[in-house]
């Protein structure tokens, strides 16, 4: 973490920015907001908001001058421990934040203010909820004016959510590649044709994307348009019934299941859970990582621990299910998140250094690394020393699970390739990873070869 340093994603608003001083993170409120600002605080809608979890709490700082003199005010917020990006949620995650998004800006027109934007990335998951961080986003409501933000909640939420829901889950991924989100023209002509039946998706999809297009080099039409605070309101009410009314369709994943099918019984699961928690008991990690956490049921081990958790997982259903699962139950510590291990989210915008590379943001104190060797070292050709020179600079603990050539799991994933992995044995196994670890404990999983791990790192010199 910077000691003094504006945040790199914090540019783009003249109305202030976010930036580090001695390690803590602070938002310089500029004077050019001070009237915004102002009836935000005043208005009831940031009490109303925070109350709700809706908004991000915040300490305004007394007599701080900010960066460069041009401070109306200097606000600590609350901090979000794990922050991630639109294009590592699961449908369910981008449901809500939508949904959020749209009830932060009705609450905003009954207080005489507006969200001047839309982003997705103005929305974290904190404390199991997805909550608005952008405190500098509302503005006064001027009748007549129309949403400025409608484009960018269309293109950040509606087009990825109407592609997952209608065409593949996967392709909230786009929102990779179009960081001002998905443009309505490519997602419309992406969606079946049956959308066009539906009059909410014909009206904000593909009207929408076809008017963005004719007008795109006449700006000023849009700008002359006139909308009453009724007809505004009505708006966020439609707009919020379509994004309730999107479902999933059914869709097989190669790991949804993969509790289900496992050679696993009941005595080497509980086992291999008893193992865990043992090891996790004592090295009593606060923060804690679960690379390939299927639906977290390992996951909840240390959660409920009281550690913070990131799951991370490369089946969109299985994070699915775990977000749902977490939200149905309460449990407000582990944040589940669509990850490929072997193409993580890498640092994108402007600079390289907009949305930052998954292992720079932060670095747990374990991670958990169970029934995921295989599919990296014969899925995708890894050999064991760079599995383990990777998870060496992430973290001090590590709890790793070893499933050898004759688990079924193996064998399934053998049977359609050729097997070149002579290397691939609890021999080799260990002999890479203490180059980078020392063995603290081993145990055999009952009634089963698979073989856990409790690891710590040589020299721990995180990326």
């Amino acid at each position: 973490m910077p000691l003094n340093q504006i945040h790199s994603s914090s540019f783009r608003d003249p109305s202030g920015f976010l930036f580090y001083e001695d390690g803590k993170l602070l938002r310089q409120v500029n004077e050019c907001y001070r009237e915004d600002y102002t009836l935000l605080m005043n208005s009831g809608l940031y009490e109303k908001l925070t109350r709700e979890k809706l908004l991000i709490r915040h300490t305004e700082i007394e007599d701080h001058k900010g960066q460069d003199g041009n401070a109306f005010r200097v606000i600590a917020p609350d901090i979000v421990s794990f922050i991630s990006y639109p294009y590592e949620w699961s449908f369910s995650q981008l449901k809500d934040a939508a949904l959020t998004t749209l009830k932060i800006q009705q609450t905003a027109l009954q207080h005489g203010m507006t969200l001047k934007d839309s982003s997705a990335y103005n929305i974290q998951f904190y404390k199991g909820n997805p909550v608005f961080i952008d405190t500098l986003s509302f503005e006064k409501y001027k009748e007549g004016k129309p949403w400025e933000a409608y484009k960018q909640f269309c293109q950040h939420f509606l087009a990825p959510l109407a592609l997952m829901s209608y065409t593949d889950i996967r392709l909230n991924q786009m929102l990779k590649l179009y960081m001002d989100g998905i443009p309505l023209d490519l997602a419309s002509s992406l969606m079946p044709f049956k959308t066009k039946l539906s009059p909410l998706l014909l009206m904000h999809l593909h009207l929408h994307a076809r008017s963005q297009k004719k007008y795109e080099s006449k700006g000023a039409a849009s700008k002359n348009v006139k909308i009453s605070l009724s007809n505004l309101i009505a708006l966020m009410a439609n707009l919020t019934y379509l994004v309730r009314k999107f479902r999933l369709k059914s869709q097989g994943t190669e790991w949804g299941e993969y509790y289900t099918f496992t050679n696993y019984n009941d005595l080497s699961f509980n086992h291999k859970k008893d193992i865990i928690d043992g090891f996790l008991d004592s090295i009593q990690p606060l923060t804690v990582w679960d690379l390939g956490s299927n639906t977290g049921e390992f996951t909840r081990i240390a959660a409920n621990r009281g550690a913070a958790c990131v799951a991370f997982d490369i089946d969109p259903l299985a994070v699915d299910s775990n977000y749902r699962y977490c939200r149905k139950n309460g449990i407000d510590n582990i944040l589940p998140l669509v990850i490929d291990l072997t193409n993580p989210s890498p640092s994108i915008g402007w600079d390289n250094n907009e949305r930052i590379a998954m292992k720079n943001r932060s670095h747990p104190d374990a991670i958990l690394a169970l029934a995921l060797i295989h599919h990296l070292a014969i899925s995708n050709n890894l050999p064991f020393a760079k599995i383990a020179e990777f998870l060496s600079k992430l973290t001090k603990h590590l709890i790793i699970e070893f499933v050898p050539k004759t688990d079924s799991q193996v064998v399934k994933l053998l049977l359609s390739r050729k097997d070149i992995f002579g290397q691939y044995d609890e021999l080799n196994f260990e002999k890479e990873f203490l180059r980078f670890f020392e063995i603290i404990g081993k145990h055999n999983i009952r009634e089963s070869e698979r073989v856990v791990y409790l690891m710590k790192t040589r020299d721990y010199n995180h990326i």
